[in-house]
């Protein structure tokens, strides 16, 4: 899919060493290569945002019978605030739609004013909070927990 010259494809094992670069550069605490790997095996959607077939970013879904959990979206800090993250969580949102997801589900840092303000803007709501969710320089930081409806649309088998 292309929008505003950026496309997505499916992440491989190949190019879990490029993702970590995003990866490593966007989180204090990012995920490994082994995490990579393991959601790619055992199936989760894992995709590329690429621009000029060059890595914009990455993010992993899961879609289990109606809903589906955003785990992980980065976009390289570079091309931050050019509309990439609105328009990779839109094309998510979609493909978990296309899975017959009805609902998506995620979490994210209060201290992450910028990806808040993206999925406010791409129609979440803020439904909850998981304490100490997250590792933190001095112990553990919560998560707000958000969530967006997914309209029904034409299911993929």
């Amino acid at each position: 899919m292309t929008e505003l010259g950026l496309t997505f494809r499916r992440m491989t094992v190949e190019d879990i060493q490029q993702v970590m670069i995003v990866e490593e550069e966007v989180y204090e605490f990012p995920w490994t290569e082994r995490i990579f790997s393991d959601c790619i095996r055992v199936g989760y959607q894992c995709w590329l945002g690429l621009q000029n077939q060059l890595i914009v970013g990455h993010a992993v879904i899961s879609v289990t019978t109606d809903e589906s959990h955003m785990l992980n979206l980065s976009i390289a800090v570079k091309h931050q605030r050019k509309g990439f993250g609105r328009q990779f969580v839109n094309f998510l949102v979609q493909q978990a739609g296309l899975h017959n997801a009805q609902t998506m589900l995620l979490e994210v840092r209060p201290s992450n004013v910028a990806a808040i303000n993206c999925y406010n803007a791409a129609g979440f709501n803020e439904i909850g909070s998981r304490k100490d969710y997250y590792p933190a320089p001095e112990g553990r930081e919560d998560a707000l927990l958000f969530a967006r409806h997914i309209p029904p649309q034409g299911v993929l088998k």
